[in-house]
């Protein structure tokens, strides 16, 4: 089986690539992530998805498309989770570059986080399967996200500390208790 898969990150793509090397015949990295806010950040996860990718042998493309005001519009103003339509955003644009690449398959690397909704990346990877006539294959990887803790010091790749979307980082300081105890 070919498989595409959807990378959001350094650390995320150093547990969850070897683990679908063990059982898909070829892995295509795929980076696409118009959620992370600001663009420094955008550029310092496309260079630590590159940088695993390069690690560990395998080619990743890149869809590079970066609006975040756009995105923003997207998910904003609909009634229902933003994550949820941010995850199927990214599923359905891995859906469409997996037909384009050839592959029969695909999934995330979100699903190694603790920090995902799970639920949503199933249903989601689900619909943009069905809708493009692919599987979508989801496996619940959160066991080995100590060791991407583990492997990305022990590579040098960038760790972040929230999702990567604007209103995520507000979330996190948002409360001005968790800023004073976290700068303090």
């Amino acid at each position: 089986m070919k498989l595409l898969l959807h990378i959001c990150c350094g650390p995320c793509a150093t547990g969850a690539v070897p683990w679908w090397q063990a059982s898909a015949e070829e892995i295509v990295g795929f980076f696409y992530n118009p959620n992370i806010h600001p663009l420094l950040e955008y550029r310092r996860r496309l260079t630590g998805a590159c940088d695993v990718c390069d690690r560990v042998g395998i080619r990743l493309v890149a869809d590079e498309w970066y609006d975040p005001a756009a995105w923003l519009a997207s998910v904003v103003p609909v009634e229902g989770s933003r994550c949820v339509r941010c995850i199927g955003d990214r599923l359905e644009r891995a859906a469409i570059e997996a037909v384009t690449q050839g592959c029969g398959a695909f999934s995330t690397s979100l699903s190694i986080s603790p920090w995902q909704d799970h639920e949503a990346i199933r249903e989601q990877g689900a619909l943009a399967a069905a809708r493009h006539g692919l599987d979508f294959v989801y496996a619940d990887l959160r066991e080995l996200y100590p060791e991407t803790r583990r492997l990305s010091r022990e590579w040098g790749v960038y760790r972040q500390k929230y999702c990567g979307c604007l209103l995520s980082e507000w979330e996190r300081y948002r409360d001005v208790r968790s800023i004073r105890s976290e700068f303090s």
